[in-house]
């Protein structure tokens, strides 16, 4: 089970719902799934950048890998449906 506590709370839910449902990422979610350091740190706000720390702690430790590293992937993962297609 994934765990979202790490991250800020009112991105909790986003996360949520991208890793267990595929649903599209908003701007600054898809840029830290993309693995792009410069670009989630332009579309964060205050609160993210203050947690940027913990979302890198957070794809490590808790995002499946499949689910996160390009662009590729993320639009890999929102086809599938996130985790509740692949378990379809």
């Amino acid at each position: 089970m994934t765990d979202y506590s790490r991250l800020p709370e009112h991105m909790q839910e986003p996360a949520r719902k991208y890793v267990e449902e595929g649903r599209h990422p908003g701007d600054f979610l898809t840029a830290v799934l993309a693995n792009n350091l410069v670009e989630a740190f332009g579309r964060a706000d205050s609160k993210n950048q203050d947690h940027m720390q913990d979302w890198v702690i957070w794809l490590y430790n808790e995002c499946p890998g499949g689910a996160w590293g390009s662009e590729k992937r993320i639009k890999e993962w929102v086809a599938q449906r996130g985790l509740k297609g692949i378990e379809q």
